[in-house]
């Protein structure tokens, strides 16, 4: 038995999942400056890892691709589960 189906209905509880780039702390005066073109400086280097976290978990690592027209994340390592 596979471990998807050891979870029987439990795998079909959903779950959210985030790629997180970079964080940043912005004053509210900085937030209200923002318009469409503005450009957040982040601490992470273009080519870096992007951090996957799963119900607020960080669960991996992944890289992020453009696909047709759309920006998905490709899962490349799983954290050590501790």
């Amino acid at each position: 038995m596979t471990p998807l189906e050891q979870l029987g209905d439990l795998a079909r509880i959903p779950l959210e999942v985030e790629a997180v780039l970079d964080q940043r702390i912005l004053t509210i005066g900085e937030i209200l400056q923002l318009e469409p073109g503005s450009v957040i400086k982040l601490e992470r280097s273009a080519g870096e890892n992007i951090d996957v976290h799963v119900g607020g978990a960080h669960i991996g690592y992944g890289e992020a691709l453009a696909m047709e027209d759309m920006l998905c994340v490709m899962i490349t390592d799983f954290r050590d589960r501790e």
